[in-house]
């Protein structure tokens, strides 16, 4: 009882001085609202790109002294791309000193998975499974571009996909709802800190509202036509997590959903997102957007996107202009509200408040603070430690790794071996070019082994285009591949590095083939021919199909695009220094046919199984494939064993308001230490709308000394047996469940209970 007495005197003044901040804010709001004219209002929602290099002269003719002139006057929200401290400095004095009211700029950049300093693509961290370091990961990218000036990031990407065919799955957290909403809130978390007001800390956006991930054949900014059901128990969730914990702002996305582009989706942004969930921040489009409804053919042109977008729910125009240049003309025609300008302004500049703008709208802009913070020890070791935890080991026969460290010799072979600019991969815009640590590089810190370097397979520049030049694999020149097979010849063991170059997945980069581009996988099969002691590391922005590899090579790396410290990261694997931990966030395909393939089905009228139902073809299946996945949603391996006890459950029985617990207990049953994920899925039998046949409802990381053995609990009570049902509604439904516990998605050890 003193406990609580002593809580709650801890709780209730700090609830008392968080209203006391937010009604203070809300009352700044207002006060300044009220002094601001109907063109400083609609400025505040208008976002540029940077047009000019603020620290030279200023622009006098063309497009660049129009926009500069806007600048002045007030009528820009935001800026986003520009970066560094001179640079965000000179835009700040320009909006915050020339203007008549002085409100300082928000400055958005893309910053996915690090500023300069790069760590793993996010669905690469996603395989950490490791909540506390993805969120460290996320505030360790904020203190550095908060450093550089920024004050805003467009992420976490929290669409859930199910297609790896779509190139910008590698910057979410792979195709489960459960596991994509608690690294949706961790990012927020880590971006925004405990205090938004923090130096190091700044305003998050979940993106791309909603559904962007299900676009039809993986292709990028396709149509997306899915039910409610669909939508409420898969795709909203990690939205709804990223909103509970607090992120600043959302970015609607560049589909269609069900015929309504999301730009002006008044159900999502407005109803759900704004109404129902209390989202107190503002909406932002994503590039173009409100432009792009035209070529949807939802729109008959700019003033008729910018009524449908500010009607939808949209608060602030990126890189269209049509806010700036029709609001006022639509309000004088009534076809858009004051209240909702009004609306929408308010949140855009709460969040400027929260974020210390109008106290000090230079507080990103200290010199030497950015020269001590940008690649500095911290970062560079907590982006090493994050890409050592997201390797995934697929296979390792005949204890083929972790390598010897003396004594060998080493054919490291592959056209991304030795390359430093890949292991980025993509959405590293502040990065410099050939930073990384490459895989060679990485070895060569170790000197017990002799290493021969052959590419194998040549990489092909392309001409430039988006933020940096484009590369290809090669496929017209096989120049190189006699040499790797010669150097495979006279090794002991082979290291052979393939995979995807790092832009070929990112925005616009979906791919109807997921097989190694180029050469690769010839030159994989005549090395072999030679030398099958192989171990394969793959570098890769999505899952690829890699058949051949899993029945023929000992040893596979899902090394995915790293970063920065990416070669240490290898390195320490390959030796042994560090026990590869990750899991798999999302399931590697047979086949490309198999899109979209992910874990948590339904079980259809006639589910069958592989390998069941002999002589009949009238069951859910391929004629020549099977359902299931290569590598499955969860799948890791270690060097050491784990095993698991049998399930024990409290009771049997459940009632509604109560709770059971679940007890495994897990040894490690090798010889090293290790780390390994326990992961929990449940499946509702019968429900009032079909359920999936296992979910993910929990996992722990846990660790486990050489021959330790923990018990695991987990406790289940209904908030996680709730979804959206039958009636449109979430909640637990009275019934029969199964609950497994194992290291992946294809766990048969079960138990069972029923919900009251």
């Amino acid at each position: 009882m003193k406990k609580n007495t002593l809580l709650l005197a801890i709780l209730l003044p700090l609830a008392s001085i968080i209203a006391q901040s937010s009604t203070t804010i809300d009352r700044k709001v207002n006060n300044l609202l009220a002094k601001m004219t109907l063109e400083e209002k609609i400025g505040q929602m208008n976002q540029y790109n940077g047009f000019w290099n603020f620290t030279g002269p200023s622009p006098k003719g063309g497009d660049a002294a129009y926009k500069y002139q806007n600048l002045a006057s007030g009528k820009v929200g935001s800026m986003l791309n520009v970066r560094g401290v001179k640079q965000v400095k000179e835009v700040q004095k320009i909006a915050v000193e020339q203007s008549r009211l002085g409100i300082p700029l928000i400055i958005g950049f893309d910053l996915i998975h690090g500023y300069e300093t790069v760590s793993p693509i996010p669905l690469a961290e996603s395989a950490s499974w490791d909540i506390a370091a993805i969120e460290k990961s996320a505030a360790l990218g904020a203190k550095e571009a908060s450093a550089a000036g920024i004050n805003w990031t467009f992420a976490p990407m929290v669409d859930i996909t199910r297609d790896a065919r779509w190139g910008r799955v590698m910057e979410g957290a792979g195709e489960d709802p459960y596991l994509g909403s608690l690294i949706a809130a961790a990012r927020v978390r880590g971006f925004q800190g405990e205090n938004l007001d923090d130096i190091h800390s700044i305003a998050a956006c979940a993106k791309h509202f909603a559904a962007y991930g299900f676009a039809e054949g993986g292709r990028d900014y396709n149509t997306v036509d899915i039910g409610l059901n669909t939508l409420h128990n898969i795709v909203l969730p990690p939205f709804k997590a990223a909103a509970d914990a607090g992120v600043k702002t959302f970015m609607n996305s560049f589909n269609d959903l069900n015929g309504i582009p999301a730009t002006a989706d008044r159900y999502l942004q407005r109803e759900i997102l704004k109404e129902e969930w209390g989202f107190d921040g503002f909406v932002v489009s994503d590039w173009g957007s409100l432009r792009e409804m035209i070529d949807h053919g939802y729109a008959k042109d700019r003033k008729h996107a910018g009524e449908l977008a500010l009607n939808g729910g949209s608060d602030m125009d990126m890189e269209s202009y049509i806010y700036l240049d029709y609001i006022e003309t639509l309000l004088k025609e009534g076809k858009v509200s004051q209240a909702q300008i009004d609306d929408a302004v308010a949140r855009i500049l709460r969040v400027k408040f929260e974020l210390g703008l109008f106290e000090d709208p230079y507080k990103y802009c200290d010199e030497e603070r950015e020269k001590t913070v940008i690649g500095s020890k911290e970062i560079l070791d907590g982006a090493l430690d994050m890409a050592k935890k997201s390797i995934v080991l697929l296979k390792n026969e005949k204890q083929t790794l972790p390598l010897k460290k003396e004594g060998q010799k080493i054919a490291l072979i592959g056209p991304l071996a030795a390359d430093k600019n890949s292991p980025l991969g993509n959405w590293r815009i502040a990065a410099a070019d050939n930073s990384a640590v490459s895989v060679l590089e990485g070895l060569n810190a170790y000197k017990g082994n002799a290493i021969t370097h052959e590419q194998g397979v040549k990489l092909v520049n392309k001409i430039p285009a988006g933020f940096h030049e484009e590369v290809d694999i090669n496929t017209t020149d096989r120049a190189g591949m006699e040499e790797a097979v010669a150097a495979a010849k006279e090794a002991d063991v082979v290291v052979m590095v393939l995979g995807e170059y790092g832009f070929q997945s990112g925005e616009g980069r979906s791919r109807a083939h997921l097989d190694l581009p180029g050469f690769q996988q010839e030159l994989l099969e005549k090395v072999h021919a030679v030398n099958s002691n192989i171990v394969l590391v793959v570098m890769n922005g999505r899952p690829l199909v890699l058949n051949w590899a899993a029945e023929n090579i000992p040893a596979i790396v899902e090394a995915w695009h790293l970063g920065t410290q990416s070669g240490h990261a290898i390195a320490q694997v390959l030796y042994g220094d560090y026990n590869p931990s990750g899991k798999l966030p999302m399931s590697f395909p047979r086949s490309v046919g198999q899109m979209p393939l992910y874990y948590n089905q339904k079980s259809t009228g006639r589910p069958g199984a592989d390998g069941e139902d002999a002589g009949s073809v009238f069951w859910s299946h391929y004629g020549d494939e099977r359902n299931s996945a290569l590598f499955p949603f969860g799948y890791g391996l270690s060097y050491t064993s784990f095993d698991y006890s049998d399930i024990r459950l409290s009771d049997n029985k459940m009632n509604r308001d109560g709770s059971i617990t679940a007890q495994v207990d897990v040894t490690n049953s090798g010889k090293i230490d290790g780390k390994e994920v326990v992961q929990l899925y449940l499946y509702d039998h019968h429900a009032s709308a079909t359920r999936p046949t296992r979910e993910l409802k929990g996992f722990k990381l846990i660790e486990l000394k050489a021959g330790e053995t923990k018990t695991v609990e987990f406790k289940i009570d209904q908030e996680r047996l709730k979804f959206y049902n039958g009636a449109q509604k979430w909640e637990a439904e009275p019934g029969d469940f199964s609950l497994y516990i194992g290291t992946d998605s294809t766990t048969k050890r079960r138990a069972d209970f029923v919900l009251q």
